[in-house]
């Protein structure tokens, strides 16, 4: 099983992301740490990419295509993948399909998890972690049952993530739109989208993925 998950940023699909790869024993192919991991490793194309990087520039679809290349290579056949981070444009789209042909793949789904944009910035510009432990909270849906004080580990201390502000996210929003514009169509065309709803509880999202992929 080879899925793709979209969503905004705060859409939720690093929680299902991780869920999907406990469940279903898939790998989650994140480019962003695909790159990092081969940087670290100071790979061929770890060093071209560090190259391209330490000048500031993206880094190009060749690349990234190597990389994705090599670690379906390396997969065993039968463990599947969640694509994270990519395709992000029609020609990484088409080139997904070139590698996972080559690899005797296919792509099997492309699942949106569709936001209500004003409730995705009450979301994100409301949570706030414990910088102790490291709990969750949110000021509306989630506050501490104390003031000030963490339910689990009594700490009084609290952090907020800078970008989580309203112009950042609603900023996220936007690229998350031009990004995904381009390969929707592309995908839908070969009847691999279906949308769940991005802003039901965890569980009730897990639900609906777990009803479209063992259809």
């Amino acid at each position: 099983m080879n899925i793709i998950l979209l969503g905004p940023p705060g859409a939720g699909k690093g929680t299902q992301a991780h869920r999907l790869v406990d469940h279903y024993g898939i790998r989650q192919l994140s480019t962003g740490d695909m790159l990092r991991a081969a940087v670290k490793a100071g790979t061929p194309v770890g060093q071209q990419a560090k190259a391209i990087m330490d000048r500031g520039e993206l880094v190009s679809d060749d690349i990234v295509s190597a990389l994705i290349d090599a670690e379906l290579a390396a997969m065993p056949k039968d463990t599947g993948a969640i694509f994270d981070g990519y395709p992000r444009t029609r020609a990484q789209a088409e080139e997904l399909d070139s590698l996972l042909a080559k690899h005797g793949r296919k792509l099997d789904r492309v699942i949106e998890l569709q936001v209500d944009e004003e409730a995705l910035v009450d979301r994100i510009t409301g949570r706030f972690t414990c910088a102790e432990c490291g709990e969750g909270y949110h000021d509306r849906h989630k506050p501490t049952s104390v003031d000030g004080v963490c339910d689990k580990c009594g700490s009084t201390e609290f952090k907020r993530r800078p970008d989580d502000n309203e112009e950042t996210v609603r900023h996220r929003m936007q690229v998350y739109r031009s990004e995904t514009a381009p390969i929707l169509p592309y995908y839908e065309e070969q009847g691999l989208v279906s949308r769940v709803d991005g802003m039901a509880s965890i569980g009730d999202v897990a639900d609906s993925i777990d009803a479209l992929l063992d259809a």
